[in-house]
């Protein structure tokens, strides 16, 4: 009924495709797994949830360090919560329109708006308390220490 591996576009915006002879009936729709709920904002005046894109990342790592880096321009520092544990990080945030157009004036409507949520399971153990983020032409990037478990301490015991 669908095929084995979806296209780039399917993948990102959550699409699926059907081949014409076969549509599926409304309880046999493929919901794709990386969707999520939005968190609601402090000053969010709308009661209803709604559903949060994906942040896109890269993820990489030094000798000492875990790098994360996306592009979040236009999204307000008070609008972004990252949260940091030794094995995950989890970034939300919320880009907010700057202007409202009128939907039939739009040739082509492709820039994502509203909520974004992306947990991210790191390959090693992180120290959460020395992560530093910055944002610098758009750019986020946070960088998080690894443990290293394999160092050493010696310490001299006292005689009280």
């Amino acid at each position: 009924m669908f095929k084995d591996k979806r296209s780039f576009f399917e993948r990102i915006t959550g699409s699926i495709s059907v081949n014409e002879e076969e549509s599926p009936k409304d309880e046999e729709r493929y919901t794709p797994n990386i969707k999520s709920t939005a968190p609601k904002w402090k000053d969010d005046d709308e009661e209803e949830e709604e559903e949060a894109g994906e942040l896109s990342v890269d993820v990489y790592q030094t000798e000492t360090e875990i790098v994360i880096q996306s592009m979040i321009a236009g999204v307000k520092p008070e609008h972004l919560n990252i949260s940091i544990t030794r094995e995950m990080i989890s970034i939300e945030g919320r880009r907010e329109r700057p202007s409202e157009a009128d939907l039939d004036n739009y040739f082509v409507k492709e820039l994502y708006w509203g909520v974004f949520v992306r947990k991210i399971m790191l390959p090693g153990e992180v120290e959460p308390s020395e992560a530093e983020a910055f944002e610098k032409n758009g750019l986020l990037t946070l960088r998080v220490p690894k443990i290293d478990k394999d160092k050493m301490q010696k310490i001299k015991v006292r005689s009280l």
